[in-house]
């Protein structure tokens, strides 16, 4: 009679670095600490094998997560929103408000040539002008509305024209310069429909400053 010689044969698969290398090593190890129960060996060093062979494959395995997460990286940055300006170009409060809207996100256009016409343009009543206008994703923006107002709109988008704030309140953004002492009258933020009615969109309350030293 012939003997019989058991062969174990391992296939492996290509894989992708990471959970599908490490249960790779798994399965193989399993694979492995079954072949060890050839006649002759006992229970109790068959187990051992298995326990071993199964231990470094969890070991393995352990060790190519935190890889992966490194591999993911940090979340991308979103882009900042285009907002295009038209101001006068010796209007230094128009500059503070760009200044005020490209450090909460915003990347502005400016157009240095005065915002009268381009606001006639757009169909914004003269009774809620201010010292510049802007455009930002279809919207008109009037005068010194705060970047947290605009960032509001975009995420509601309402039927309108857009928002302003007429005339040019202290302590509003651009208007808030350390010669104020931090001063702020009060003022309101107006949503302007198509029609050029009002409502109130935000309301800011006054606030007492200091003479500056």
């Amino acid at each position: 009679m012939k003997k019989t010689q058991n062969r174990t044969s391992s296939r492996f698969t290509p894989s992708t670095p990471g959970v599908d290398t490490a249960a790779s090593a798994l399965a193989f190890a399993s694979a492995s600490a079954s072949t060890s129960s050839a006649p002759g060996t006992t229970r109790r060093a068959w187990l051992g094998t298995a326990l071993c062979a199964t231990a470094a494959a969890a070991a393995t395995l352990a060790a190519t997560l935190p890889s992966r997460a490194r591999a993911a990286g940090p979340a991308p940055v979103a882009p900042a929103t285009a907002i295009e300006v038209w101001k006068d170009p010796n209007c230094g409060c128009c500059k503070d408000w760009v200044d005020h809207m490209q450090a909460n996100g915003f990347q502005a256009t400016v157009h240095d040539t005065g915002n009268t016409a381009v606001r006639e343009k757009l169909g914004l009543p003269q009774k809620l002008g201010s010292c510049h206008t802007a455009l930002v994703s279809g919207y008109l923006i009037e005068g010194h509305v705060p970047a947290a107002d605009v960032q509001r709109l975009l995420r509601e988008k309402p039927s309108a024209l857009g928002l302003a704030v007429p005339g040019m309140p202290v302590g509003s953004p651009g208007m808030d310069g350390a010669f104020y002492g931090g001063r702020r009258d009060a003022y309101d933020v107006l949503l302007v429909a198509r029609d050029g009615s009002t409502r109130v969109f935000a309301s800011y309350a006054a606030q007492a400053g200091k003479a500056p030293a």
